[in-house]
């Protein structure tokens, strides 16, 4: 994808020249004349740098910077000077230019110039993004089921694609792995990857994630920010668990979906990005749809690619794999030398029914890890949830009050698990009252 170059000069032919001169690096570019024109194309083109000269009538160079920092816009800028201007090359530095280049000069110095500042700035937005994204520990998911293998064959034709891409699936699965996957096996791996988890903020700190907020805005709102659509500009945002999201504030993101463009709170502006949106849910978005809980426009924006993730209990025979590539990992982490899970604790890793799937998997063996022996995994080092977990002998000599209490703890966990432990909207989807699932979590003892 083209970095794109604004070039602001007064001189038409300076400005065809040094235009002509940076496409020929290969650079999409734009061209502003004056002060007026840079900071209307600096909003509607959203330059990756701008070439500034100095000698312009009305505002000068040192004008120009001077207010694009008093906006805080955070477009490198390199001043272009007369020769023997140093005094103007000092001041451009100090107000915060990326560098200068004297007239006459080299292309090939220019070249050298351009190319390190825009380096820099990929460098700055990685580490932006980085820090956005990297608040928790992800973990590779792994296997080799039939299931599997259609989900990742589908994420990869959809990363091809410019298409919206919803994933769907219970808590745990490994959405967000997917997501990170389809932008890395894209176009856009070099911009940033941004996850915003739509659950548990408010709709108005939501909305000022999303879209940003201008200063002044709200109590609070000391200085400009931008939102996340705005920083990961032609990369891929994560709308995780967009089943969540308020009526309104699917207005505005269908809005946005629609268009491509939004304003800032509190601004009346339009801001166009290119950005690829993944949504992720654990929620039965059709169902929503019906209630009338979740717009069907919205939907219908959000649906283009649906790949939907198997649970892990659906998917048993990459369970040894996963755990395998669990206890590698936590091993080097510790430090300790395990090298294998014993067969008995395999098997009830393989029974049990996972309703946290592999998040709750690899919190099991982390757990293992930290409080076992080396070299090897035992039942004993399982949790009693999973130690207890019934193998096919086990089962088939259950009595029958035994094997109803051991579908119904299934069945309460894994509904436990797709609503992210709330209990009142477990007991909605088991179709029971809240105070008779309190009654059942006490006597089968579940946590």
């Amino acid at each position: 994808m083209q970095e794109r170059i604004l070039i602001v000069d007064d001189e038409p032919f300076n400005l065809d020249l040094l235009a002509q001169e940076v496409r020929e690096l290969g650079y999409d570019v734009e061209r502003a004349r004056d002060a007026a024109e840079a900071f209307a194309r600096t909003e509607t083109y959203r330059p990756d740098l701008m070439l500034l000269d100095y000698m312009m009538p009305g505002m000068n160079g040192l004008d120009v910077l001077q207010e694009i920092r008093r906006r805080e816009w955070d477009v490198p800028v390199i001043m272009i000077t007369a020769h023997g201007s140093i005094d103007v090359a000092v001041q451009a530095m100090k107000l915060g230019a990326a560098d200068f280049i004297e007239k006459p000069f080299e292309p090939d110095h220019m070249a050298l110039i351009i190319r390190k500042v825009l380096e820099h700035g990929r460098l700055a937005r990685e580490v932006a993004a980085f820090t956005e994204t990297m608040g928790e520990r992800y973990r590779l998911v792994v296997g080799g089921s039939a299931r599997m293998g259609e989900a990742v064959d589908l994420s990869r034709k959809a990363a091809a694609s410019r298409a919206t891409v919803l994933l769907l699936g219970e808590s745990g699965v490994g959405k967000e792995v997917f997501a990170r996957a389809i932008h890395e096996w894209s176009d856009r791996r070099a911009a940033p990857f941004i996850a915003i988890n739509c659950v548990g903020l408010s709709r108005e700190l939501l909305e000022s994630e999303l879209f940003g907020h201008e200063k002044g805005a709200f109590t609070g709102a000391h200085r400009l920010k931008k939102g996340k659509l705005e920083l990961a500009d032609r990369g891929t945002v994560l709308l995780d668990e967009v089943g969540d999201i308020s009526q309104e504030l699917q207005t505005k993101l269908l809005r946005f979906l629609q268009e491509r463009d939004f304003e800032r709170v509190g601004g009346i502006k339009p801001i166009s990005v290119d950005v690829r949106i993944i949504a992720a849910t654990n929620r039965d978005l059709e169902g929503a749809v019906k209630e009338g809980r979740f717009r069907e426009d919205l939907y219908h924006r959000l649906n283009v690619v649906p790949i939907m993730l198997p649970p892990l209990r659906e998917r048993r025979d990459d369970i040894p794999e996963l755990a395998r590539h669990f206890l590698e990992g936590f091993s080097r982490d510790t430090k300790k030398r395990f090298t294998e899970i014993a067969p008995d604790a395999m098997e009830r890793l393989v029974q049990y029914a996972w309703p946290g799937n592999v998040r709750e998997l690899g919190n099991v063996i982390e757990r293992a890890v930290v409080l076992g022996r080396p070299p090897r995994i035992t039942r004993e080092d399982l949790p009693p949830r999973v130690a207890a977990a019934p193998t096919p002998e086990r089962a088939a000599a259950q009595s029958y009050p035994e094997a109803v209490n051991a579908f119904r703890r299934e069945l309460i966990t894994a509904a436990l698990a797709r609503s992210g432990g709330n209990r009142a909207a477990a007991a909605t989807a088991l179709g029971v009252h809240r105070t008779h699932l309190l009654r059942l979590l006490k006597a089968l003892k579940i946590d």
